[in-house]
């Protein structure tokens, strides 16, 4: 394949990625975003591998290393549950992280490259830095957030003693050390300055995760996202192709939006969710924070939960992590298409955090064929609670919270929350009074129209099916 062929298909390949992004911006057309993708990445595979950078006797190593990959992923996407998305996906960005830290020594061990001037050597040298300054927090961070999205390590915040002035002296490290690297007159005179670099980024993407609570998991992973984005960019501009450059760019630019969005969704600035604190682990007990509430719970059965939905005509259902844990997306699922046919208007309401990633319950809601047109975001359907028989909760805790609107002195005062409570009936599936990843109590539970329906969320959802059936 010559140059130019090699550079058409690149810009077909980049062209097909950003209409894989502009689908994915839907449900209903995520599925040819996807197909976008995929045909943009085959593309831009074959066009590299037959491209004039790749010679016929590196193509056993290629085609190995596509065998092996291929067959992990192929692996993955036939055991992974879609309740363990968010930790799969964290666990995608710290690959990318990896192949940004490899890529970058094995770019500055590379002694075939020759470069005309003094200032290209010393640019081509300033992008293994950084770039492998990027993977290498890619890379830590994500694997500590796989450790905590998939419970192996407490959702708990560690904050260290002043680990802001710890962070701000790891900076100020990491650019003296780049001055070393930049001066060295040998590749072993640089590789010191260089892998301690590497310490000190990956040390920075572990104390930078474990500090950030539970709470703020769906920024963290769009963080993430980010920042594979920008260390795909980074390599991309250590090996000279564009395609990676720009790729990366839309990767890195999209997940600091997404970011941006998520925060907003939370009432919180970026550099507070960076600088953590806010949140603690699942199930931990209802901690102070403001006002406590007031009042007596009143709990509620499966029977007489399956008699309020029968009776009602208007009911919107709120998941949350909950109902993924308990993988109850498809009892969810049968009770609505039961409801439906009975004449019964049924819709979703999906917080922009609900879950543990960006579009967690709309996922799950998709795999169990709920229809796109009933499943509404936050701001389309808030005002139509009033107007509502009853509001069902499955699994979600700080999402709905009226603290957030009532009391000032609350950890989650001004986040936008769903407003289930002014519905007629609200009913909120738990398994126990603990609070949600923001450590605070929750008043909703306490209100005259609130009932609490106690239990694993798919066993009771079965039992309310099973009544609505009968009835």
């Amino acid at each position: 394949m010559t140059s130019s062929l090699a550079t058409v298909s690149y810009i077909a390949a980049t062209i097909l990625f950003i209409l894989s992004l502009g689908g994915l911006s839907h449900p209903e057309t995520a599925r040819r975003g996807n197909l976008f993708g995929i045909i943009g990445m085959t593309i831009a595979v074959l066009a590299t591998v037959f491209g004039p950078r790749v010679t016929p006797a590196g193509y056993a190593w290629i085609v190995g290393a596509l065998v092996i990959g291929g067959s992990i992923g192929l692996v993955a996407a036939k055991k992974v549950q879609m309740t363990q998305m968010p930790e799969l996906v964290a666990l995608m960005h710290s690959l990318v992280g990896l192949a940004a830290c490899l890529v970058g020594f094995a770019s500055y061990v590379d002694t075939s490259t020759v470069f005309p001037t003094a200032a290209e050597k010393t640019i081509h040298e300033m992008e293994i830095y950084v770039g492998i300054l990027i993977g290498a927090i890619t890379f830590s961070g994500s694997v500590i957030a796989f450790g905590k999205l998939s419970a192996r390590i407490s959702g708990k915040p560690l904050l260290l003693p002043a680990r802001h002035w710890l962070n701000l002296i790891g900076l100020l490290v990491v650019i003296w050390f780049g001055r070393e690297f930049l001066n060295a007159h040998s590749i072993e005179a640089g590789m010191t300055p260089l892998i301690v670099m590497t310490v000190i980024a990956l040390l920075f993407g572990v104390h930078m995760v474990m500090a950030i609570g539970g709470a703020d998991m769906p920024v963290v992973v769009s963080m993430l996202n980010s920042y594979s984005g920008w260390a795909a960019a980074a390599t991309g501009f250590m090996l000279s192709n564009d395609l990676l450059i720009v790729v990366g760019a839309l990767v890195g630019s999209s997940g600091a939006i997404l970011s941006y969005i998520m925060c907003r969704a939370m009432n919180r600035n970026f550099i507070s969710v960076i600088a953590g604190g806010f949140g603690t682990g699942g199930g931990a007990p209802a901690a102070g924070g403001g006002a406590q509430p007031a009042g007596e719970v009143q709990s509620i059965s499966a029977v007489e939960t399956a008699e309020m939905l029968r009776d009602a005509r208007n009911v919107i259902i709120v998941p949350g992590y909950g109902m993924a844990v308990a993988q109850a997306q498809h009892a969810v699922y049968e009770i609505t298409k039961l409801l439906r046919e009975r004449g019964v208007n049924v819709r979703f309401g999906i917080h922009p955090v609900a879950g543990r990633m960006p579009g967690h319950m709309n996922v799950l809601l998709a795999e169990a064929k709920v229809p796109y047109d009933i499943v509404l975001e936050m701001d389309e359907i808030n005002e139509d609670f009033p107007d509502t028989d009853v509001s069902i909760v499955i699994g979600a805790n700080d999402i709905v919270n009226p603290a957030a609107q009532d009391d000032p002195a609350s950890p989650i005062a001004g986040m936008p929350v769903l407003e289930v409570w002014k519905a007629k009936t609200c009913i909120v599936m738990k398994r126990s009074m603990a609070s949600g990843y923001a450590g605070i109590d929750n008043p909703l539970f306490y209100k005259e129209n609130n009932r609490m329906l106690f239990g694993d969320a798919k066993k009771m959802l079965d039992e309310v099916l099973a009544a609505i059936s009968g009835g």
